[in-house]
């Protein structure tokens, strides 16, 4: 079956409960999207739908897990048949020294932040596919311009997002289907709550606009990317920084 409310198009945005991730799937549901959000946690995916409501829900998908990348794949494939947008969006850090990182922190990184993105977007662009149109937003980072120290596996995961994102590009670009990246900055999320004042300031000196962004700046890029205004953009990395990296 489609969406309860058939008017309306399909969203599935990935990591969803929280943060960015949370304003993406807000903000779409504004802009007139069914939108099922992912939560790793049962609780988080009933706190989806109770934040949604009318005009999405909340599922369990921990996409560190392959089974549970299945289970929900096929949920997915007997509920909804017309997702026509993917926001590739969870994702996890474990920060360290090259010289001190394990091979497994290296590893998890990569079946979080690229492997599931691989999963998801092939499952979904079948459908995509035989609608002739599609949309997929895959959420990069900044750090994939401008290498970070400390973070060689998020970095690493997060430029080979990019390069997939503009391969597949070309691949289905001509079935109506855009393939685009959104790269933010430093956002203002829980983590960066976390940090004391020498820290902060530390961050917003490096920043030109001298503030640190927010959650809905980078929903605002996804719901570009998302709408008809945005049909002609593919391949594209949008950068959502303040100005930090330029490249």
């Amino acid at each position: 079956m489609d969406n309860p409310n058939n008017s309306k198009p399909t969203a599935l945005v990935t990591g969803a409960s929280r943060g960015i991730g949370a304003a993406i799937a807000t903000e779409l549901a504004n802009k007139g999207w069914y939108v099922i959000g992912t939560a790793t946690a049962a609780s988080g995916a009933a706190n989806i739908s109770a934040t949604l409501g009318s005009h999405g829900q909340g599922i369990q998908l921990n996409v560190a897990d392959n089974q549970s990348i299945e289970a929900a794949l096929t949920y997915l494939d007997r509920n909804f048949a017309n997702i026509s947008l993917l926001v590739n969006n969870a994702g996890i850090t474990k920060d360290g020294l090259l010289l001190r990182m394990s091979e497994q922190d290296f590893m998890d990184i990569q079946q979080v932040h690229i492997h599931a993105v691989f999963k998801l977007c092939k499952a979904l662009c079948k459908g995509m596919i035989k609608q002739r149109h599609g949309r997929i937003i895959n959420i990069s980072s900044v750090v994939a311009q401008m290498g970070n120290a400390g973070q060689t596996n998020y970095v690493a995961a997060k430029a080979a997002i990019e390069g997939f994102s503009r391969a597949l590009a070309q691949e289905v670009g001509s079935r109506g289907i855009t393939v685009n990246c959104v790269a933010p900055g430093y956002i203002q999320t829980d983590m960066t709550d976390a940090l004391n004042d020498t820290q902060q300031q530390a961050m917003l000196n490096r920043i030109p606009m001298a503030k640190l962004g927010s959650p809905y700046d980078v929903a605002a890029a996804v719901c570009f990317l998302a709408s008809a205004d945005a049909s002609y953009i593919t391949g594209a990395v949008i950068p959502v920084n303040g100005g930090l990296w330029m490249g």
